[in-house]
């Protein structure tokens, strides 16, 4: 996978908008339409059903030297050789972590991200370690109904403040990633507007033409 300072599209395979779709299928067309990231989201899952999937799902992916990225589950990543694992503020801070090498990964190079909903969790993050950092949501969300979005204005904070990578994550859409870009944002996460898109291939070129204008920083 290329380094995570160069990705711009992170995209997502997530079992809540399958629509009858394999998760193989979505997969490929993710990586067919340029995304540098591709996270695996299966909320509700039991452990052993996402591991399953992982293991259908990181075979696509590394042909096309895409970084999979697991979310929530440490031990899934490790057990399939994904290169990346993403948690929450209450995965990680919540279970009384305050820096990534506390984590056991078994000396593996596996690569950390960190969600955060404001300056002072993005802080947290860095200062814990991460590879980088979430910011959102900055739209409302249908993955995340009941989250308060934290608006543009916290996508300028981070623009302004923070070095490792960052990706604006959130109710992001053909439509408004123009004002995410204004904003200072060069990479950004994106589910339902792409997973719903008729078009998945053409949806991830879209999006990956307009993050291209943007110099990553």
């Amino acid at each position: 996978m290329k380094p995570l300072s160069q990705c711009q599209l992170y995209t997502f395979v997530d079992t809540a908008y399958l629509a009858g779709r394999s998760m193989e299928s979505i997969a490929q067309q993710l990586c067919a339409g340029g995304s540098d990231l591709i996270q695996l989201r299966a909320k509700g899952e039991p452990i052993e059903e996402i591991h399953r999937i992982a293991l259908r799902i990181h075979p696509i992916t590394a042909r096309a030297d895409i970084g999979l990225v697991i979310n929530d589950h440490l031990e899934v990543a490790l057990a399939v050789g994904a290169p990346v694992c993403h948690l929450g503020q209450d995965d990680f801070f919540g279970e009384g972590l305050t820096h990534v090498n506390q984590l056991s990964t078994r000396g593996s190079p596996l690569k950390i991200g960190l969600s955060s909903h404001a300056p002072l969790q993005a802080n947290r993050a860095v200062a814990a370690g991460a590879d980088y950092v979430a910011i959102g949501p900055v739209y409302p969300t249908g993955t995340k109904p009941s989250a308060k979005p934290v608006t543009l204005d916290y996508v300028r904070w981070a623009a302004a403040n923070l070095t490792l990578p960052w990706f604006a994550i959130g109710g992001i859409t053909l439509e408004n990633l123009h004002e995410v870009i204004a904003a200072g944002a060069s990479r950004v996460c994106v589910v339902s507007a792409i997973l719903k898109a008729p078009d998945i291939v053409l949806a991830c070129q879209q999006f990956k033409r307009l993050l291209s204008s943007c110099p990553v920083s």
